[in-house]
C-alpha cells in the first residue's frame, strides 16, 4: 500500500468514527441485524388476525392470539412448533424483537426448521383492554398470576386449550423435541413453567430478563431444578447486568433483596440447570429490563435452540443446501 493510500484510508476510517454516534445508555447499543429486517425476494409468512380463545382454566377468562404461519408451510408435511407469551410485543413489526421477520429470514435458509408461530397474550375479561406496547397487562388482565405462579394452570391453557385448537387447523408435530416456548421477564418464567410441568410436550425453552424471582415465589426455581429429576429440557437464559437489581423503588430504605434481583436470580437459574446436566445456554450483556438486547440476540438464539433439527446431509443431494422458498401446496384456510 502506498503511503497515499495508507493515508487515505487513515482519513476515512477517521471519517467513520467521526460519523459513529455515542450510545446514550447500554441499551442504546444493542442493535438489530440483518436477521431482522425484510429483504426482498425472502418469503414472507402471512399473520392471521388475532382472535380470542375462551379459559377453562381460569373461567371467565379469554387469551387474544394470532399465528405466523411461513411461506414454507406444506399441510402434507408436519411442521415445528413455537409460541410466544406477551405475543403482541414479540410479533411489532416496529418493536424491538421483530419475530416474524427473522422467522422469515431463518427458514428461507433452512437455519431453522418450517414451523407454525404462535403469539398469544395473558388472559384477561372481556370488559379488560387487550395488552399494548405500553400496557402488557400487569395491571389490567391475568398476567401477573397467569405467568408469575408455579402452579400447572398456565400450562393447561397451552397445552389443553390452544394447542388442540392449532392441532385441528395445522398439521404440526406431536412431538415434544419439535416444540420451543419462549417469553420475556413474567413471559419467560411462565414458558418455562409450562415445560417444567409438559416436558412430555415442549422441549424447548427461550428465556429473555426472566423474572425468576419472589413475584410468586419463581426465585425457589434453582431448589426446585435440583431436587427433581433433570427433565429433557433445552434452555436459552438471556439477561443483563442492568436488569433489575433487588432494590425496589416502593422501599424508602432501598434495601437490598436477592430474591428481587433479576440478574441474580437467573444467574441463579443458569448455575442450577448447568449442575442438573440440563442442555443450556446463556448471555449476559449490560441491558436493562426491556427487549432490546433479546431483539438483537434473537437469531442467534433460535438457531442455538432448533440447533439440531432433523435434516438430511447427502453430499450428493443439493435439497437442503438450497433457499427453501414458497410451498406449492395450497395456503391453509386463515385463522376463525
Amino acid at each position: 500500500m502506498t503511503p497515499s493510500k495508507r493515508l487515505h484510508r487513515r482519513l476515512a476510517l477517521g471519517t467513520v468514527l467521526l460519523l459513529t454516534p455515542a450510545f446514550a445508555t447500554p441499551e442504546d447499543s444493542y442493535l438489530l441485524g440483518p436477521d431482522s429486517e425484510v429483504h426482498a425476494g425472502v418469503p414472507q409468512g402471512r399473520v392471521t388476525a388475532w382472535e380470542k380463545l375462551p379459559c377453562q382454566a381460569y373461567p371467565g377468562t379469554l387469551h387474544d392470539f394470532c399465528v405466523y404461519v411461513p411461506a414454507q408451510y406444506d399441510p402434507s408435511s408436519p411442521a415445528s412448533l413455537m409460541i410466544f407469551q406477551d405475543g403482541h410485543a414479540w410479533l411489532n413489526p416496529a418493536g424491538e424483537m421483530r419475530a416474524t421477520n427473522v422467522f422469515n429470514n431463518l427458514i428461507y435458509r433452512r437455519e431453522i426448521p418450517v414451523m407454525i408461530v404462535v403469539f398469544i397474550n395473558p388472559g384477561r375479561t372481556a370488559a379488560q383492554p387487550e395488552a399494548s406496547a405500553s400496557d402488557w397487562g400487569d395491571k389490567s388482565t391475568n398476567r401477573p398470576q397467569e405467568y408469575n405462579a408455579l402452579d400447572d394452570k398456565y400450562a393447561r391453557v397451552i397445552v389443553d386449550e390452544l394447542m388442540p385448537v392449532l392441532s385441528a387447523r395445522y398439521n404440526i408435530s406431536k412431538e415434544a423435541r419439535d416444540h420451543a416456548i419462549a417469553g420475556a421477564s413474567s413471559g419467560a418464567i411462565a414458558a418455562f413453567t409450562v415445560a417444567w410441568h409438559r416436558p412430555d410436550q415442549f422441549s424447548k425453552v427461550l428465556s429473555t430478563i426472566g423474572s425468576f424471582t419472589n413475584i410468586r415465589g419463581g426465585h425457589a426455581y434453582p431448589d426446585l431444578i435440583r431436587a427433581s429429576e433433570r427433565k429433557p429440557i433445552r434452555v436459552y437464559l438471556l439477561d443483563g447486568l442492568n436488569d433489575i437489581r433487588g432494590v425496589r423503588p416502593s422501599d424508602p430504605e432501598k434495601k437490598y433483596n436477592p430474591e428481587w434481583d433479576w440478574h441474580a436470580q437467573n444467574v441463579r437459574m443458569l448455575g442450577a440447570l448447568t449442575e442438573k446436566g440440563y442442555d443450556v445456554n446463556y448471555t449476559w450483556g449490560i441491558g436493562w429490563h426491556n427487549s432490546r438486547q433479546a431483539g438483537a440476540a434473537l437469531p442467534e438464539m433460535l438457531r442455538w435452540l432448533w440447533r439440531d433439527y432433523p435434516r438430511t446431509d447427502d453430499p450428493h443431494d443439493r435439497a437442503n443446501r438450497t433457499l427453501m422458498g414458497a410451498a406449492s401446496a395450497p395456503t391453509p384456510a386463515p385463522a376463525r
